[in-house]
């Protein structure tokens, strides 16, 4: 090999090493310079009597908005307009029954449930993030965001060291977790605060239950500050060690009664209401709430003055499909608009509190506003498109020709149905069925040994017989028949399960619902059960809607009956409105197989609320399921009727 040949290898070589040494030298100094970068965020700091933020005083002013109660479609605007208030936080709880509703099955990228995107959505609207992933989270959201198949498991007990329960929050947190940890602000995300469970301290005062809770959110990757959060009632219980305290409250008073114990615990604390309630939630059968707006100025203006915010709710949204939760003693079930009187109605149009919320800030704490808000952008709007006429209809009977029956020698509830990788049923009707005889009398009793959960429907040979509720005091009903064998069908709803409960009581781990004891009849056992549960799911509506036993429409009253009709929509883009279903009785409607939510005649909401983005342009599918009579079309109209 000649002299000039080895040269040119050795030079070659040099070259080579030269050019990765230059590559291998600039990740390292990248690396490290966006380390040094990320680790040089300081987070969410409580001392001295303020919050800091990179070693910065801060104000936290922060607007509740639950990404799962509003499409997608909408996060910006509504972002946008909570952030032209002046405000610089937004807060959001995460519903573990959506995330996991069945067991085992995860979803955290399908639409509403794309928490990720709604994060980081925010963070490109200016706004850092409250966290309050529960697991319990209250608001008025069946059980509390807990999944129903918890009640699968007879012994479960649930806010518990019951270690099951614990074992099933892990699990869920192990998914959940990772998903958001690299967007706490530390890592350079939005999130500046995490919350342990929900106003613990008003169910209970298991320390080991509330560490264990915070355990699992620290070693699944929550790094940021946590906190927890109680009313008046659980103040003195709810607290963790060490862990920073916020309250919730819609008046001064209890807000200078938590104020007190918080700086009796730790003075060094800054203070913080984690929910001031804007408004407040409607029951079926109640009156709309309204709350006085000087008492909402008053009570705001107190917490400004005092220390950080948490307006809960900022906008409320719906609750949309089966997932409104109830409240106990005596049960009344919370109605499908999340409407809340907040600041932002249900649709996202500001109200009089938005700006009243804009002008105390801006005489309070002006100092802590940005000089550089978006523009308050225009209202979404909505439209009237007159009244629709029923055009099609299916039988409760030709319905469940289509859905597997089950069969049991005795009823049961909903959620211990071997379904649904054996957590049960969560949500929507159940239909219990077996053959009657009348043993030689003409009238019979049938006794319900346990309240109906929640509402029942009884029918003898597809013929409305009765109805019968949670209300009844006396669970039974005398039958007339008209042959000596009947089939007794008995379709229940759970109406919602108890999402709030009071220190000592066990109402949550008994949020069964359906039959859950033996029926009688004339005082003897009823045996031999056919049971379907309906669902509603987007399968079981495709189901129906391809089914070839719909018949041209005619009026069919008190029997439950799928009706369908059309929304012919062809010039313009779709746009948000309203489905008056005056001359309707109860039940629940679904837009091109979107379940809206529930209706009922007792009030107070007249109308349900449809975004326009769940319309098209062409033709839409309507469906409405109706338990009792109609007067056989719906009116879709521009304003809402909350009562």
């Amino acid at each position: 090999m000649t002299l000039p040949y080895i040269r040119r290898i050795r030079l070659w070589r040099i070259v080579v090493c030269f050019a990765l040494g230059t590559v291998i030298c600039w990740i390292c100094a990248h690396f490290s310079l966006r380390n040094i970068i990320m680790t040089d965020k300081k987070g969410l700091q409580a001392k001295n009597k303020f919050f800091y933020l990179d070693g910065k005083e801060m104000r936290i002013l922060s607007g509740a908005f639950h990404y799962f109660r509003c499409l997608p479609e909408y996060w910006s605007h509504r972002l946008t307009t909570i952030r032209a208030c002046g405000l610089n936080t937004v807060e959001t709880y995460v519903p573990w029954n959506l995330h996991e509703e069945t067991k085992g099955n995860y979803q955290f990228t399908k639409d509403m449930l794309n928490i990720r995107q709604f994060i980081q959505m925010a963070q490109k609207h200016d706004l850092y993030v409250i966290l309050r992933p529960g697991p319990y989270i209250c608001s008025e959201w069946d059980l509390g965001g807990l999944p129903s198949w918890l009640l699968n498991d007879p012994s479960m007990k649930v806010r518990s060291t019951y270690q099951p329960y614990l074992d099933a929050v892990d699990q869920y947190f192990s998914k959940l977790i990772p998903l958001v940890a690299d967007l706490q602000y530390s890592k350079g995300g939005p999130i500046i605060a995490v919350q342990v469970e929900n106003e613990y301290g008003s169910y209970g005062s298991d320390r080991k239950h509330m560490k264990a809770i915070m355990e699992s959110l620290k070693k699944h990757g929550i790094t940021e500050l946590m906190f927890t959060s109680d009313n008046e009632q659980g103040i003195k219980t709810g607290a963790i060690p060490g862990v920073l305290m916020t309250g919730n409250f819609d008046n001064v008073q209890h807000g200078k009664e938590i104020y007190g114990h918080i700086k009796e615990v730790n003075s060094d604390w800054p203070l913080m209401t984690m929910e001031f309630w804007s408004g407040w939630f409607d029951h079926w059968g109640e009156k709309h709430h309204q709350t006085d707006i000087p008492k909402f100025e008053q009570t705001l203006s107190f917490i400004v003055e005092l220390g950080s915010v948490n307006i809960y709710m900022f906008f409320g949204g719906t609750n949309f499909g089966f997932m409104n939760g109830a409240n106990d003693n005596p049960y009344t079930a919370t109605i499908t608009s999340y409407d809340y009187d907040a600041p932002l109605s249900e649709s996202g149009h500001p109200t009089d509190k938005y700006y009243r919320t804009k002008a105390i800030l801006q005489r309070i704490v002006p100092q802590y506003i940005s000089n550089n808000l978006p523009k308050l952008p225009d209202p979404i709007p909505s439209k009237s498109y007159g009244q629709v006429q029923m055009e099609a209809y299916i039988t409760l009977e030709d319905m469940l020709s289509f859905e597997g029956a089950i069969a049991s020698k005795d009823v049961m509830a909903m959620e211990m149905l071997p379904i649904n990788n054996g957590g049960g049923q969560g949500y929507g009707y159940t239909l219990y069925r077996t053959l009657i005889t009348k043993g030689g009398h003409e009238k019979v009793i049938i006794q319900f040994q346990d309240h109906i959960r929640d509402r029942a429907v009884v029918l003898l040979d597809g013929k409305q017989v009765g109805i019968l509720d949670w209300k009844a005091a006396d669970q039974e009903m005398h039958l007339k028949m008209d042959k000596d064998s009947q089939t007794l069908d008995i379709l229940v709803e759970n109406l919602g399960r108890v999402n709030y409960a009071n220190s000592g009581s066990n109402i949550l781990n008994e949020q069964r619902k359906g039959l859950l004891s033996p029926i009688l009849l004339d005082g003897k056992r009823l045996e031999g059960w056919q049971i379907y549960p309906l669902e509603f799911k987007k399968a079981n509506l495709e189901k129906a809607r391809l089914s070839n036993k719909w018949k041209k429409y005619a009026k069919v009253d008190n029997v439950p009956v799928l009706y369908k009709a059309t929304v012919d929509i062809q010039n313009d883009t779709p746009a948000d409105t309203y489905i008056n279903t005056q001359g309707w009785t109860k039940g629940t409607v679904f837009v091109n197989s979107f379940n809206l939510g529930r209706y009922w005649n007792i009030g107070p909401q007249q109308t349900l609320y449809i975004p326009g983005p769940l319309l098209q342009k062409g033709t839409n599918e309507l469906m409405i399921f109706e338990l009792h009579s109609t007067t056989g079309s719906i009116t879709l109209q521009e304003k809402p009727n909350l009562g």
